[in-house]
């Protein structure tokens, strides 16, 4: 549009994931909640729909076992819990990611010692893991962020040589791949997440995954209190929570996951197709993803060049916004490590603990050594996605993409 055209433009409502605009919920899902309420039985322990939504999953992914949880974060606690770190042992993570996959880590004992990320894809490497590894380290977790594999054939050799279990943070990765097979099964244990804007949703609930008997065992313990369900003699045999969903969430999960096929294929999709249309785009950087790897947006990021596109991702967010287009400029506003809870090490009481455990290098969180991070989220732009974009929509969002960055190189406000 030039500058003389006095046209109002078309503006093009995108769905949004926090309401039924951008979610695919419907009849499924009640046909299944009215069953449950009429049994009259809501817990897990009693009902058997959790139980079929954990078998669905275990058969879906290829894997032996599956367990339903309360979160995402659960589903990492779990998974930490399962490992079994003695206290002040260390687990690398990313300072990229939820909270929520971090603070399991100090609730067992642990101290998160953080690796770098690629400065585009925003995942850990097998290098900067390395990096951070020490005879201390006692697991690994990934965060597949977005929906886009991290190098896990790198990381997991790696890991192998080092025999350290990697755990994969996949809740924003659902039916993510490397080659042929899906993250989440690559590793130890593979975590996912049912909030409300993951891939498929039951409010709040998360899936954990695993093919060793072991861990599987201390997994579903974990969720269950230690109490050994089906057991002879069952106890509490050590310390953990009641992590379990209900019947209710088990019954919209089910249906939901009825659909996740569908929908990750549509959001691949769509994803193309904007991709196609911004390609050319100077100053615009497309999602980097691995050959051999299958991405599944769980949002679609851009990487924006500040030197080509004049006020760089905070002014190309503005701009958007008049649009009506919702936008992240950074996806987080700073990296985990800088947030109260590590600069003031605040955990129990007093104590700082498991931050008083600590070597000193693992509680290095210098600039130097986080380049990757602080590029990358000075650069990133997050875009909504859902499965429920259409094209029009999609194409809607590349013309005002690009009007937006034309606008900024011309100057206009």
């Amino acid at each position: 549009m030039s500058r003389r055209d006095t046209r109002v433009p078309m503006v093009v409502k995108l769905p949004s994931d926090q309401d039924a605009s951008g979610r695919s919920l419907g009849q499924e899902e009640i046909d299944l909640l009215t069953r449950v309420v009429r049994s009259g039985t809501l817990t897990s322990t009693k009902g058997s729909l959790v139980k079929e939504l954990e078998s669905r999953f275990a058969a879906m992914l290829g894997v032996r076992y599956a367990y339903a949880c309360t979160s995402g974060t659960a589903a990492v606690h779990a998974a930490v819990a399962a490992i079994d770190p003695e206290p002040g042992e260390e687990i690398v993570t990313s300072p990229i990611t939820d909270m929520g996959a971090i603070t399991p880590i100090l609730y067992q004992g642990a101290v998160p010692v953080f690796a770098d990320v690629d400065s585009r894809t925003l995942n850990v490497t097998a290098t900067s893991i390395g990096n951070a590894l020490s005879d201390r380290t006692r697991a690994i977790i990934v965060t597949h962020l977005f929906g886009n594999p991290c190098d896990m054939e790198q990381i997991l050799g790696l890991a192998e040589q080092r025999g350290i279990p990697v755990i994969e943070d996949s809740a924003q990765a659902f039916l993510a791949r490397v080659g042929d097979r899906f993250v989440g099964t690559l590793g130890a244990v593979g975590c996912f997440s049912l909030q409300q804007g993951k891939h498929i949703t039951a409010g709040e609930g998360g899936l954990v995954v695993t093919n060793d008997e072991k861990l599987a065992r201390r997994i579903f313990l974990f969720i269950n209190k230690a109490w050994g369900y089906g057991d002879p003699s069952p106890d509490h045999y050590f310390l953990a929570l009641n992590a379990r969903i209900s019947e209710l969430q088990g019954a919209v999960a089910l249906a939901q996951l009825g659909k996740l096929k569908s929908g990750v294929a549509h959001r691949r999709a769509m994803a193309e197709r904007l991709t196609r249309q911004l390609s050319d785009i100077e100053g615009v950087e497309t999602p980097v993803i691995h050959p051999a790897h299958e991405h599944t947006y769980w949002r679609y990021c851009l990487r924006i060049d500040g030197s080509k596109i004049p006020g760089g991702v905070q002014d190309l967010s503005a701009a958007l916004r008049k649009m009506e287009i919702p936008s992240a400029p950074r996806y987080i506003q700073k990296p985990a490590f800088q947030c109260e809870i590590f600069q003031k090490q605040r955990t129990f009481g007093k104590s700082r603990y498991p931050f008083n455990l600590a070597r000193p290098a693992a509680l290095d969180y210098s600039d130097e050594k986080f380049a990757g991070a602080f590029d990358g989220l000075e650069h990133i732009l997050v875009l909504p996605w859902s499965e429920r974009l259409t094209g029009e929509q999609v194409d809607y969002l590349a013309r005002s993409l690009r009007e937006a960055v034309e606008r900024l190189k011309g100057g206009a406000s």
